[in-house]
């Protein structure tokens, strides 16, 4: 049987190769994890990764997807954690582990939530250097498992960065705010940054893709 039979032809060939060679070397293989629906096409979570958002809201929605599809998941340094907000992106909070408060020993909290957790979304109370990264990314590697970082991180796969955002309502002064639509700007390297507005339209309705201005090759339609 050749290399080639084994690939499977809806996957990028580079991600399975990569795959097969850490396989090779005795290395645990980087899987992908579930994103939610409207971020498929923006980035794609794969264990063993960092991942750095601006926001609460881009941290809980990355880290939705993984929840819905059965995984347990964390948030460290959050103690104005929204429990409703993050319902209604779709994480499921009995499946959940919250860590309020991490104070000087954040590293090794963090650490011990990624042995245990599919996913982790760090809001780290220091400036971190490189060192404790090369701890984390280490761990992340051994343990399978994703980290998001709301804030600065010296090592970041993929960074999402909201650039604009616009409420709905109230209307004429009275009622509340309803729905948010947010323009996502994503960062690969040096690459130039991908692009897309979202809705979040709130009351546990799904986040939607409004447009984007990614590669027509990934099917989604381009901003105008």
């Amino acid at each position: 049987m050749t290399l080639a039979a084994t690939l499977d032809p809806d996957r990028p060939v580079l991600d399975q190769l990569r795959e097969k060679v850490s396989a090779l070397e005795g290395g645990p293989a980087r899987l992908p994890v579930p994103v939610l629906p409207a971020l498929s096409g923006l980035v794609a979570l794969r264990t063993g990764g960092s991942y750095g958002v601006d926001s609460a809201s881009l941290g809980l929605a990355l880290a939705a997807g993984a929840s819905a599809a059965g995984e347990w998941i964390g948030f460290a340094g959050w103690p104005d954690f929204g429990a409703e907000a993050a319902a209604d992106l779709g994480v499921d909070l009995e499946r959940t582990v919250l860590v309020p408060d991490v104070g000087e020993h954040w590293l090794e909290v963090t650490a011990a939530l990624v042995d245990v957790l599919r996913v982790v979304v760090l809001r780290p109370p220091a400036r971190v250097d490189a060192r404790a990264a090369g701890v984390l990314d280490a761990r992340l590697r051994k343990r399978s498992s994703v980290l998001v970082v709301w804030g600065d991180w010296p090592r970041c796969e993929a960074r999402l960065s909201l650039e604009d955002a616009r409420w709905t309502g109230p209307e004429q002064g009275q009622g509340r705010l309803r729905s948010r639509q947010v323009r996502v700007a994503v960062r690969r390297g040096t690459a130039p940054p991908v692009r897309a507005d979202l809705a979040f339209p709130g009351d546990g309705a799904p986040i939607s893709l409004v447009s984007t201005d990614a590669p027509a090759a990934t099917g989604w339609r381009r901003s105008g």
